[in-house]
């Protein structure tokens, strides 16, 4: 095994990375190393079992657990770890299958101490809690863990983030995609994150050569970087490009292989999707001016003043306000989610002991109180959290009732469930789905299409198949009136109720919890009226939202300097209510490309009523073609019934308060509105590109449904000529491929 893994070591070496973590083969093999080891390998072997296995419910993990909890029982040996140092082992493992050992220990005279010192830093502990609580009743040392925890010691115990921050500009002029920090090409590797970290900025452009060289010669000034960009993390790839950024520019995690924390991150803008996944991962990201913040300069961020200051000569290059203080507290605990985990066991260990609320923690802002009414995405947000209503600032963790997990992300998320010790997941629908590798999969595609499905199932989750379509197109076919979800992808927009998408790890906690972090954003309330004119189609009024946005001057398309009113708003929809669910998801669809954090649209009970009956049909169809898992489809069936035998949908308070009003007067738009390469805020009418020479058409993605290609079908059949370009065309979901193969359309698409 050792020679099998140093060989691995020197491969990977000369790829300029780290090895892989042990899978459970290895941990196995390692572990008759240390019931016996090798004379001269002792250090090694240490060092593997203490550092290079993964934490929570991996695979790994649950060997490396096993041994150790044999070891504190005594009914296995090694000579080179005493029973008090397993312990602390099963200590570092985060939580999971070391769980059980460590709270049975603290009945051990011999080991309690150890134990209980293990379990006052550890925060997933998820149901054990109430066992240690019980402990504590007549156990001194269960009552100290309760007792630490409600102190939030865990919290107190790690250094606060400092008063100033000196740091080496990583600047990457214009916007900067996660596609650029996370290559398409290159997905089938985003869940070794050194390996994938090789492909961040592999494509050269305005000051960036050889990143990955400019990266070390700038750690060659000896601090660690920082990255600044104009624009930062619009796109969808936003965990697998944090995950890069952070690898090169972050800190190590502890007993936690191949994955780092910390870092910086200062854009003149930044995605808002992209920034909460800096956040979750521990990371310090605010927006500011970066027009003096140029590549190799060395500044001093003080981020308890809000000033950045060359580092040379004290000159203040920009200044700032962070999203929240809170963000102070999210980077000492090591991310967002490391905080609600904890910050929620501490206040459970509090409510045990009788006491009141701790004050170890830093409080959201308090959002100014209003007798106005409610906008719908508010009361949408405040049903699932139980209230009326959300205000615009208002910290609130809201119920997930739908998630949704794509393939690209599926591997990196699973992961983070495994970091998560989720064995079982709350949230009451979780879909994994196979489309961005079924077409033309990898090796290591193929293992994910063998392997994700059962994992997501064992949860309780549901597993698409590869060839059945987009996510999108099956997630929204699933979805229940008025209620909150997130998911994977950047275009998980929910058509009916309101979506929040995420990056992996948020996805997974939502997954896991059942629950997810929202700091509630204002509203956008962009508002129809009129008739829509002959010639006009409905991607006509989506492309209108950022044409009205630029002549309003609330949106520009240049980088520098960018304006967008949409960005990290949720964007409202009002005066279509006679468009069909799935025409609506055009629309909520399209507020991806917009930055918005979210979108609501009003839509018809009859409409509703209609898509969800045919849902229900499917679901069925489902559950007899032998999809799972069948309770939670057969669960889903249930809960839509129950909505239709009652039909009620929520609306607006008519004097509901929103950041921006745009109205759309359709009897105003006469010519077809269109977006222009490479930017979708590049709106301009047909009048204004007529002449422009195309090469290639596409129609598909999750943009499009069945009635698309059936007008793109009526067009090409009247043309006598062979096509000038090049076309493409993807239906979303093998449904749609043989309704249109039925309908004849494929044999004029094959002319």
């Amino acid at each position: 095994m050792l020679e099998a893994y140093r060989k691995h070591i020197e491969e990977r070496a000369a790829e300029g990375i780290v090895p892989k973590p042990l899978d459970s083969q290895q941990t196995a093999d390692l572990v008759e190393l240390l019931k016996n080891p090798p004379a001269g390998e002792e250090d090694c072997i240490l060092d593997l079992i203490t550092n290079r296995i993964p934490p929570g419910v991996d695979e790994a993990a649950y060997v490396k657990a096993g041994f150790l909890s044999a070891m504190v029982k005594g009914e296995a040996s090694s000579p080179l770890i005493d029973k008090k140092e397993a312990t602390r082992l099963l200590g570092t493992m985060l939580g999971g299958y070391n769980i059980e050992t460590l709270v049975g220990l603290l009945d051990d005279e011999e080991l309690a101490i150890d134990a209980a010192d293990a379990l006052s830093h550890t925060l997933l502990v998820f149901d054990a809690f109430h066992d240690v609580e019980e402990k504590s009743k007549s156990n001194p040392h269960a009552k100290r863990v309760i007792e630490s925890w409600a102190n939030a010691e865990w919290f107190s115990s790690k250094p606060k983030l400092a008063e100033k921050i000196t740091v080496a500009v990583f600047k990457v002029t214009g916007e900067t995609n996660t596609d650029d920090l996370s290559p398409a090409q290159d997905a089938w590797s985003r869940p070794d994150i050194p390996l994938h970290g090789n492909a961040m900025l592999k494509i050269q452009r305005d000051g960036i050569h050889n990143a990955l060289e400019q990266i070390e010669e700038l750690k060659q000034k000896g601090f660690p970087l920082a990255y600044v960009g104009d624009v930062v993390g619009t796109g969808s790839s936003r965990k697998s490009a944090t995950n890069s950024v952070l690898w090169h520019m972050g800190d190590d995690i502890p007993f936690v292989p191949n994955k780092r924390g910390g870092g910086v991150c200062i854009g003149g803008k930044i995605a808002p999707i992209f920034f909460n996944t800096m956040e979750d991962a521990g990371a310090l990201p605010f927006e500011c001016d970066v027009t003096n913040m140029s590549m190799g300069d060395i500044i001093d961020i003080y981020p308890y003043e809000g000033v950045v200051k060359n580092h040379d000569n004290g000159e203040v290059l920009s200044q700032f306000e962070l999203k929240s203080d809170v963000l102070l507290d999210e980077v000492q605990a090591g991310g967002r989610i490391n905080l609600i985990i904890g910050r929620g066991l501490t206040n459970r260990a509090r409510e045990a002991l009788g006491l009141g609320a701790s004050e170890a923690f830093r409080l959201p802002a308090s959002v100014v109180e209003s007798d106005k009414g409610y906008t719908l995405a508010q009361k949408m947000v405040g049903k699932a959290c139980g209230l009326e209503g959300v205000r615009p600032g208002q910290y609130c963790e809201p119920k997930m009732t739908t998630v949704g997990s794509q393939d690209t992300t599926g591997p990196m998320t699973r992961d983070e469930l495994k970091d998560l010790a989720c064995l079982g997941f709350s949230t009451d629908l979780v879909m994994q789905s196979f489309c961005h590798t079924a077409a033309y999969p990898k090796p290591v595609d193929i293992d994910t299409q063998h392997n994700l499905p059962d994992f997501i199932m064992n949860r309780g989750g549901i597993s698409l198949r590869p060839g059945d379509g987009i996510i999108h197109s099956w997630l929204n076919r699933m979805l229940l009136p008025d209620t909150v979800g997130t998911g994977g992808d950047s275009h998980t927009r929910f058509p009916m109720g309101i979506s929040f998408p995420a990056g992996s790890g948020l996805v997974a906690f939502a997954a896991a919890t059942g629950v997810m972090p929202l700091d509630m954003p204002e509203s956008i309330l962009v508002r129809f009226k009129g008739d829509m004119q002959p010639g006009i189609t409905l991607r006509d009024l989506v492309h209108a939202i950022p044409y009205y946005a630029i002549k309003d001057g609330l949106l520009t398309v240049e980088k520098e300097g960018k304006k967008n009113v949409f960005s990290g708003q949720v964007l409202e929809i009002e005066g279509l209510e006679n468009l069909t669910v799935e025409q609506a998801f055009e629309l909520s669809d399209a507020s991806a490309e917009r930055s918005a954090a979210g979108c609501t649209i009003t839509l018809s009970e009859e409409a509703v009523s209609e898509y969800l009956r045919s849902n229900i049909t499917l679901l069925k169809t489902m559950i007899a073609d032998g999809y799972g898992d069948a309770r939670t489809i057969d669960r889903r069936i249930g809960k839509m019934q129950e909505w239709l035998d009652n039909p009620s949908l929520m609306r607006a308070d008519a004097d509901a308060e929103y950041h921006t009003v745009i109205e759309i007067d359709l009897n105003d738009i006469k010519e077809p509105i269109l977006c222009c390469p490479n930017d979708p805020d590049d709106a301009k009418l047909l009048s204004e590109v007529a002449g422009d020479n195309i090469d290639e058409v596409f129609i598909g993605s999750c943009m499009t449904n069945i009635g698309h290609f059936r007008a793109a079908g009526k067009l090409l059949d009247q043309l006598s000529e062979p096509l000038s370009t090049r076309l493409w065309l993807c239906p979303p979901t093998k449904m749609d491929a043989h309704i249109l193969m039925e309908e004849g359309y494929y044999n004029i698409f094959g002319r």
